[in-house]
């Protein structure tokens, strides 16, 4: 069904879910973690360590009168640059406030006199930093026209009191080539896929503070978090979309036929490894005002879609989608080709699995120093869909087909219902008061 990815209460722990990283049971003893280095030892000393206090983390990276990091100002600079340059690089939204920008710019005074080759590849940060800045504030600006033109239409299809308006233009008409349809779904996903950046991960369950318990304050982290949102409504509106087209014919034959339409459109998506797509489709087409619709799907040859159906089971905490998942990221990391990397994974799935590592395992282990390994885990999750979101999408635009996926008229849940008593009556008591309630 349509996704809502909006507060920590929407969440329920998977069947498959066991937190190990440093997450004991109640009761249970955990096992001692390795003590971190004293003050003023240097944490590339002596052998891996999985944590650290932040007193230690910080006695390592500031100079005192007895200890410096690096003897010499030369060997550190190139790593205060190589800091800078990844954070702005990864985490550029971090930088929108003016102040972040001045402190930049204060390194850059500090440091820059060291050496002249500091001030060119600084100056080159900063350069890239405020494009990198204004390209997110464009791709703001599109997902808000995006999204005010999609509310504007939906608006006029809240509430029926008779039988939906007739929707002049259907998918089949402006597309009936499954995979072409499968291909332009996959840039709809690729292009959302590439504004997202992972800094609204972080945003999405951040707390006041690493040690309270306080819930994850997503809905509060709205303008942090604006393009993983506006992935979400995607969902939400293809689900909807494909219950609309196969809602929308009279004849029972024709509806037959969007049913058949989509089956093989879902089928291609998950050949193509859009995964997301995929999932939208099955959850539009097992909508209750759809799934109702027995004597059309007598008519439909449903075999394929049980088959994909099986593939995104949730059982076992959807332990066939992962193993796709799995094989789809394998044949990225070996392809030669940017149409065998595609890897466009259930996003509501992907956002829960990083909820549940981030409140599952503690920030702080009991003895207070930072829980390295939790961090690292995240990261290595993060890592990977940054790498998936790089992707360029290697089908043709068409941009008649990518119009129509924005800007269709679609049901709403009352309208879907009532198209879909008009197409077959109601079958029960239930059905026929919700009928008459709607009508």
């Amino acid at each position: 069904m349509p996704q809502t990815v909006c507060s920590g209460t929407m969440f329920t722990t998977p069947s498959g879910f066991s937190p190990h990283l440093a997450c004991a049971e109640p009761g249970e003893e955990e096992e001692a973690p390795q003590e971190g280095p004293g003050p003023g030892a240097c944490l590339a000393d002596g052998p891996p360590i999985t944590s650290a206090s932040l007193d230690t983390l910080i006695q390592n990276l500031v100079p005192t009168t007895d200890y410096y990091p690096e003897a010499k100002v030369r060997k550190f600079g190139p790593k205060i640059l190589q800091l800078l340059t990844e954070w702005t690089e990864t985490f550029p939204s971090d930088f929108r406030d003016e102040k972040m920008v001045g402190h930049i710019k204060d390194i850059i005074h500090r440091i820059a006199p060291c050496d002249e080759t500091y001030w060119k590849t600084l100056n080159q940060v900063l350069q890239k930093l405020n494009q990198r800045l204004a390209l997110m504030s464009q791709g703001e600006e599109s997902i808000i026209k995006v999204s005010l033109n999609a509310s504007s239409i939906s608006d006029k299809l809240v509430a029926f009191k008779t039988k939906p308006p007739p929707i002049q233009k259907d998918m089949l008409s402006i597309c009936n080539d499954p995979y072409t349809l499968a291909q332009q779904l996959t840039h709809v996903e690729l292009e959302h896929l590439s504004r997202i950046g992972p800094e609204e991960f972080v945003q999405a369950f951040v707390q006041k503070d690493p040690l309270d318990g306080t819930q994850p304050c997503f809905s509060e982290q709205k303008k942090k978090t604006s393009n993983l949102e506006a992935y979400v409504r995607w969902f939400n509106r293809l689900c909807y979309l494909v219950a609309t087209e196969i809602c929308m014919p009279a004849k029972k034959k024709q509806r037959a036929q969007v049913i058949e339409f989509f089956i093989d459109v879902a089928r291609e998506c998950f050949n193509i490894g859009n995964f997301n797509s995929l999932m939208a489709i099955i959850s539009g087409m097992n909508m209750s005002p759809v799934s109702r619709l027995k004597k059309t799907w007598s008519k439909a040859k449903t075999a394929k879609f049980f088959i994909l159906e099986h593939q995104m089971d949730p059982t076992g905490n959807f332990y066939n989608y992962r193993t796709a998942l799995r094989g789809a990221a394998h044949r990225s990391q070996t392809a030669n080709s940017n149409r065998e990397r595609i890897v466009i994974p259930f996003f509501s799935l992907l956002i829960k699995d990083i909820y549940f590592l981030n409140e599952g395992c503690a920030n702080r282990l009991p003895t207070g120093h930072v829980n390295f390994e939790k961090f690292v885990e995240l990261a290595r999750q993060v890592g990977e869909f940054m790498t998936w979101k790089q992707v360029e999408c290697p089908f043709e635009e068409d941009r008649a087909i990518l119009h129509y996926l924005h800007t269709a008229p679609i049901f709403s849940e009352d309208g879907l219902y009532l198209a879909s008593y008009e197409s077959e009556s109601p079958e029960n008591q239930v059905e026929k008061d919700r009928w008459k309630a709607l009508r």
